[in-house]
């Protein structure tokens, strides 16, 4: 009786251990439960904080640029630099989030960000302020792609959604940070403002992270692991679904930038004022948090592909509303629209991969995804600026932007009909 008594203990004992969030081996992990909504919390705030980086350069551009007596297209380096920062950064920290976990890879951002934004402060010269904020971007993607892969693999019913909420962090941080920035510049300077923002990131980051470490457990670091299988075959193999994600992601990014680069000058030329354009533009960011969030909502009942397809054949609508109505009541309400179709677009292309590839290779090709978009809304701003100082008007630019969309909503449909010829054969 004793010994039959001890064995069931010792049962007991081992099935306890398996089930422990704390055991060595653990990697079980129930989707969709408080624990999973938790870790997405904490994302949310990592990705608000880590997008600084995205915000206060358009902010400081102007006292930086009055400071080391640059011209303002030397100053607008900084910003590029970010951008190309962010996305080649997508793609290494997507990489390193596969392999080793997502804590380390924000654990790297973290001493990034410290540093890009210390040395910021401390630069003696226009170039090595702007060579900083390489460093910055770098920084910044580990905060956004790879969060949105990591948080498609929390989750099963509601996938989409937590993958959107996770993107909105970026924009959480476009409406927080500016003021903040500003009011920081008109009360320290920009120099120590940017060293406070080094040193205030990197100590709450760092204990986000901490929490988010102890939220994910012991050995399930790589939660990829036992991530539910793709749910989609669309024919293709993993690395030509990925080019042609690029592709359209280029493509939708172009007619996307059009609006969100331009509006401000947009407003200028037609006589109403930069403020009201800069108050379209948030007007734009604003809207854009919703739509991120409604797209989730909406995947989850129809699919990433179908989301995409609607957000991108809605932004093509709101882009032919600008070419009709330039009323100043009409582009408020317009800039509001488009803000409300396009936001969902680029969070959808992680909806895709993590509905059509393997888990274990999500957060890299979303890196790569991610770097094609802000590919395409660099030569989407630059080629707009082109036709507008060759046709003096942004009427062929709007054009430009829906041929664009129309390559976009091309490649979906594409996709799409694949998809439910799949489906057929099944």
């Amino acid at each position: 009786m004793a010994l039959d008594l001890m064995a069931a203990a010792d049962e007991v004992a081992a099935a306890v251990e398996i089930a422990s969030p704390s055991s060595r081996n653990s990697t079980l992990f129930v989707p969709d439960s408080r624990r999973a909504w938790t870790r997405l919390a904490v994302a949310v705030l990592i990705g608000s904080l880590g997008s600084v980086g995205m915000w206060s350069v358009v902010v400081a551009l102007p006292v930086v640029q009055t400071e080391f007596a640059a011209s303002r297209g030397t100053a607008s380096l900084a910003f590029t630099m970010v951008m190309l920062g962010f996305g080649a950064g997508g793609v290494l920290t997507g990489k390193i989030t596969d392999r080793y976990g997502i804590v380390t890879a924000i654990g790297l951002g973290v001493g990034l960000l410290g540093l890009g934004y210390i040395g910021a402060g401390m630069s003696p010269s226009i170039w090595q302020f702007i060579i900083t904020h390489l460093v910055i971007g770098l920084s910044a993607s580990a905060t956004f792609g790879p969060l949105m892969a990591e948080a498609s693999h929390w989750f099963s019913r509601y996938r989409g959604l937590a993958v959107t909420i996770a993107a909105s962090g970026n924009y959480i941080g476009g409406t927080i940070w500016p003021p903040l920035v500003n009011f920081g510049m008109e009360t320290i300077g920009w120099r120590t403002t940017h060293i406070a923002i080094g040193i205030f990131t990197v100590i709450a980051m760092a204990l986000a992270l901490v929490w988010l470490r102890v939220l994910m457990g012991a050995g399930t670091q790589r939660s990829h692991v036992d991530a539910a299988p793709p749910r989609v075959d669309l024919r293709l193999s993993t690395n030509a679904l990925t080019v042609i994600l690029s592709i359209a992601s280029i493509a939708c990014c172009v007619a996307m930038a059009m609006p969100q680069v331009h509006i401000v000058a947009y407003c200028g030329d037609l006589g109403y004022g930069a403020a009201r354009g800069a108050e379209m533009l948030s007007l734009m960011l604003g809207f854009g948090i919703i739509s991120r969030i409604g797209s989730g909502f909406l995947a989850d009942k129809i699919g990433g592909i179908r989301t995409l397809l609607i957000g991108s054949v809605a932004q093509g609508a709101a882009l032919l509303f600008y070419l009709f109505f330039d009323g100043l009541t009409s582009l408020y309400i317009i800039s509001a629209m488009f803000g409300l179709f396009q936001g969902g677009i680029v969070p959808s292309y992680a909806i895709i991969v993590r509905e059509a590839m393997p888990a274990s290779q999500a957060a890299t090709r979303v890196g790569i995804v991610i770097f094609a978009s802000v590919f395409g809304m660099s030569l989407g701003g630059w080629v707009s600026g082109v036709i507008f100082d060759s046709t003096g008007s942004y009427a062929a630019a709007f054009l430009n932007g829906l041929g664009w969309n129309l390559v976009n909503v091309t490649i979906m449909v594409t996709l799409l009909i694949r998809s439910r010829q799949r489906l057929a054969l099944a």
